[in-house]
C-alpha cells in the first residue's frame, strides 16, 4: 500500500491544497524578565505555594484534632517569614538588576535640560570659533592689500 502525503488544509468540500503553518510566532507584548529576577520569582512562588499548603494542612489538622496541628502551625509561621523574604528577594533582585544593567529610556526633565544647556554652550563656542576664524581671515586679507598701498587692482 502506498502512502500519500498531502500538504494543505482540509475544508468542508475537501482538500484546498494551500499550506498553512501550524505554529505562528507572535511578538511578545512584554520583555522577558532578566534571569536572576526570574529565578528569584520562581523560588518565591514555590516557597509561597508550600507555605499555603502547610497553612491548609495546619487548619485541617486543627479541625480534626490531630497531634500534627501544633507542629504544622509552627512550621506555617516559619514558612510565612521565609515566603515574605522570598517576595522581598524578588523585589530587591529586580531593583539591583535595573540599577546595574537597566537603561532608563526617558530621562528626567533635569537631565534633559542640562544636556540641552551643554549642547547650546558647545554650539555657541563652535560658532564663536568659526566667526573668529572668518574675521581674522578678513583682517589678514585687508592687511595684505594695505601693505601694497593699493585697495583694489583697478
Amino acid at each position: 500500500m502506498e502512502t500519500v502525503e498531502r500538504r494543505g488544509t482540509a475544508s468542508a468540500d475537501g482538500f484546498t491544497g494551500v499550506s498553512r503553518s501550524l505554529w505562528v510566532e507572535e511578538p511578545a507584548t512584554r520583555l522577558r524578565m532578566p534571569d536572576p529576577v526570574r529565578t528569584a520569582a520562581v523560588r518565591a512562588v514555590i516557597i509561597t505555594a508550600v507555605t499555603l499548603i502547610q497553612a491548609m494542612v495546619a487548619f485541617l489538622s486543627t479541625l480534626a484534632g490531630s497531634w500534627l496541628a501544633f507542629p504544622m502551625v509552627l512550621s506555617s509561621v516559619a514558612s510565612t517569614v521565609v515566603a515574605t523574604w522570598g517576595v522581598l528577594d524578588v523585589w530587591v533582585t529586580r531593583q539591583v538588576w535595573n540599577q546595574r544593567y537597566g537603561v532608563v529610556s526617558m530621562p528626567s526633565s533635569t537631565a534633559r535640560q542640562l544636556r540641552r544647556e551643554r549642547r547650546r554652550a558647545r554650539r555657541a563656542a563652535r560658532n564663536e570659533e568659526r566667526d573668529g576664524v572668518r574675521i581674522r581671515g578678513r583682517d589678514q586679507a585687508l592687511k595684505e592689500t594695505q601693505g601694497s598701498g593699493r585697495l583694489s587692482g583697478a
